[in-house]
């Protein structure tokens, strides 16, 4: 079993999870955002569901320049409403699951970049940018989204067993989601 295949388990537990969060992503709060600093709803859930996509990006390219010199800026898919946006999670999902199912320990283990206007933020193991940039990174924005959904009063999901809102009877109601 390769290292792409061992990570499949919680690679698909993961996306699950995700997928309930993303299915109660409300329209009609798409713009809503909790601080002026803060990105909407919509912009938070459309990058949790993108970012799946760069799993398959980072095995199969070398490095990626977000802000090249001279060049245009990275540019995520425009997703304007739930359906839009569980249709791009799945899209991504679906070629992110391929390319774990199928890349080799060599290159999992190659070297991959990270740059902004040709400056290097990160090289790492492709394995270590897998687990981090992307799963990691995806996990802690999930969770962002379910403190969003919080504050508009969205039921938050269990992701790791019963949320608040999902409390089983006779439970004090003290969930950890």
């Amino acid at each position: 079993m390769t290292i792409g295949q061992m990570m499949l388990d919680e690679f698909d537990e993961e996306m699950k999870n995700t997928r309930r969060v993303l299915e109660r992503c409300p329209d009609e709060k798409w713009n809503w955002k909790p601080h002026e600093k803060s990105g909407t709803v919509g912009w938070l859930a459309g990058h949790v569901a993108t970012m799946v996509g760069w799993l398959p990006m980072t095995i199969n390219t070398q490095e990626f320049d977000y802000a090249p010199v001279g060049g245009p800026g990275f540019q995520p898919p425009k997703i304007g409403n739930r359906k839009e946006l569980l249709a791009e999670f799945d899209k991504n999902v679906a070629e992110s699951r391929a390319a774990l199912s199928t890349v080799s320990d060599a290159e999992m283990m190659k070297h991959w970049k990270l740059l902004a206007g040709g400056q290097e933020i990160f090289n790492l193991p492709r394995v270590a940018c897998i687990r981090g940039m992307v799963l990691n990174h995806h996990i802690h924005h999930r969770a962002q989204l379910t403190v969003y959904y919080r504050l508009i009063g969205v039921a938050v999901p269990g992701l790791y067993g019963p949320s608040a809102d999902e409390a089983q009877p006779g439970a004090d109601g003290a969930a950890a989601n």
